[in-house]
C-alpha cells in the first residue's frame, strides 16, 4: 500500500531543521531535568515498601489512589495484577509502593501499617466495636482469640487444640479462598470448625473486602543496582545493534543509527521530566522497545540506500539518500502512524497504571520516526561529505562488495 507516488522531497536539504528541533528538545528536556534535581524514579529504583493487597472483587484503584492522596502518600505507586485464569483474569490484586520509612523490620511494620490505615479508612473496615478484620488476622492471633473465648468448652488445656484449629482455618482462608472470606459459612468444612466456632468468629470478627498478602522492602542498594542494570541493558542493546549494522552495512551506518537511537532516549527522558512522570521498570521496558522500533525504521531506510547505490552509482550521495527516504515514506507513515494511534489510545484510555509506559511509547514513536531520516541519514551524508566521497560510498557488506566487483569484471 502506498499513500504517495513520485515523492520528491529534499530531506537532506531540510536536515538542519530536524537537527535544530532535536537540539531544542534536548536542551529544554535536560534543563528541566537539572532544574528538578534529576529524573524522578519510582519505588523500584529509589527504594521503599511494597505491599501486596488482594480484594474480594476487582481492585478499586481510583479509590485507593484517592485514599493515599488524602493520607499524604500521593507519591505512592499502584500496580494492578491480574488474578489467575480460573477467576476470569480479574485484576483483584494490587501492589502499593510507598517511600522507605525506616530500617529492617521497622520499615516493614511501618509501611504495612500505613497502607492498612489508608485501606481501612477508605473502605470503612477499621476496627470498631472490638471487632478485628478476620481476613487480616494471623494464625497466632486467631488462636489467642479462640483460646480466650473457648467456643468448644475445652477448659484450661485447650491451647494446643486451638492453635491447630486456628492454623487449619487460616490455611483454608488463604489456600481455598485466596485470602478473602466473604461469609463465615464458607469455613464450615474445616475440620473442627463447629457451628459454635463459626458463631464465635462471627461475633468477634468483621469480614473486610481486602487482605494483605505480602510485604516487601526494596532497599536503596537494590534500587541502585536496578538502575545500573537498566542502564547496562540499554547500552548492551545499542552495542549489539552497532555491531550488527557495522557488519551488515558499514561502521558509519551503525554509528549513525546508534546516535539516532541514543538521541531518541534522551529526548524521551527529557519529556518525562517536563511532565513529571516517574521512571519505573515498565518505563525501562518501553525505552528498550523504542530502541528496537527506531532502529528497525532506520535499517529499512539504510537498506533502501544500499539498493539505490547499485543503480545510481554516479548520482550525488545526498540525492541517493533522498530517493531512499521518499521510496520508504509510505511504509514509514503506515507503520508509524498505526503504532502511534495504538499507543495514543493506550495513553488516553489505559488508566493510571499504564500511563507512564504509554507516554514513553507515544513520545518515542514520534521522535524515533523522524530521527531515522532527520538524524541518522544526515549523519551518514555529513560523513560522506567529510570524506570527500560524493558518489562512491557503498552501504553494502563485504559480500555485497565482492558481488559488485565480480559484476564489473
Amino acid at each position: 500500500m502506498e499513500f504517495f507516488h513520485n515523492v520528491n522531497v529534499d530531506w537532506m536539504g531540510k536536515a538542519k531543521y530536524f537537527v535544530s528541533l532535536s537540539l531544542i528538545l534536548l536542551a529544554v528536556g535536560w534543563i528541566s531535568i537539572l532544574h528538578n534535581g534529576g529524573l524522578r524514579y519510582g519505588i523500584d529504583f529509589r527504594g521503599g515498601t511494597l505491599v501486596y493487597v488482594r480484594f474480594a472483587g476487582p481492585a478499586p484503584v481510583n479509590q485507593i489512589r484517592k485514599g493515599l492522596q488524602d493520607a499524604g502518600l500521593a507519591n505512592s505507586s499502584i500496580q494492578t495484577i491480574s488474578d489467575n485464569v480460573l477467576n476470569g483474569g480479574a485484576q483483584n490484586d494490587v501492589v502499593i509502593g510507598i517511600e522507605k520509612t525506616g530500617q529492617g523490620d521497622e520499615a516493614l511494620d511501618a509501611g504495612k501499617q500505613a497502607i492498612l490505615d489508608v485501606l481501612h479508612k477508605t473502605f470503612g473496615t477499621a476496627n470498631t466495636a472490638g471487632k478485628q478484620d478476620f481476613n487480616s488476622i494471623t494464625a497466632s492471633g486467631l488462636a489467642a482469640y479462640l483460646t480466650q473465648k473457648d467456643p468448644l468448652a475445652l477448659g484450661t488445656n485447650a491451647g494446643d487444640r486451638y492453635n491447630q484449629l486456628a492454623q487449619r482455618i487460616t490455611d483454608a482462608r488463604d489456600k481455598e479462598h485466596s485470602g478473602i472470606v466473604t461469609n463465615f459459612d464458607d469455613l464450615k468444612n474445616v475440620d473442627g470448625a463447629t457451628p459454635a466456632v463459626l458463631t464465635s468468629l462471627n461475633s468477634g470478627f468483621s469480614l473486610g473486602n481486602f487482605t494483605i498478602r505480602n510485604v516487601e522492602i526494596v532497599g536503596p542498594k537494590v534500587g541502585a543496582q536496578l538502575r545500573r542494570q537498566a542502564i547496562l541493558a540499554t547500552l548492551y542493546a545499542l552495542a549489539g545493534m552497532l555491531l550488527y549494522i557495522a557488519f551488515r552495512f558499514e561502521w558509519v551506518y551503525g554509528a549513525a543509527a546508534v546516535i539516532a537511537v541514543f538521541h531518541d532516549v534522551l529526548i524521551t527522558l527529557g519529556f518525562f521530566s517536563i511532565f513529571h512522570f516517574e521512571i519505573s521498570l515498565t518505563v525501562i521496558a518501553a525505552l528498550l522497545t523504542l530502541v528496537g522500533y527506531s532502529m528497525n525504521d532506520t535499517i529499512v531506510i539504510f537498506d533502501r540506500v544500499r539498493e539505490d547505490l547499485r543503480l545510481m552509482r554516479r548520482e550525488p550521495f545526498p540525492d541517493v539518500v533522498n530517493k531512499a527516504i521518499n521510496q520508504t515514506l509510505s511504509r514509514t507513515i503506515l507503520t508509524s502512524g498505526l503504532t502511534f494511534l495504538t499507543v495514543l489510545v493506550l495513553f488516553l484510555m489505559g488508566g493510571e497504571v499504564l500511563r507512564a509506559f504509554s507516554f514513553a511509547m507515544v513520545v518515542g514513536v514520534v521522535v524515533g520516526t523522524y530521527s531515522s531520516f532527520g538524524i541518522a541519514a544526515p549523519i551518514v551524508v555529513l560523513w560522506t561529505k567529510y570524506r570527500g566521497q560524493g558518489t562512491a560510498v557503498r552501504a553494502g557488506s563485504a559480500a555485497d562488495k565482492r558481488v559488485a566487483a565480480g559484476a564489473r569484471r
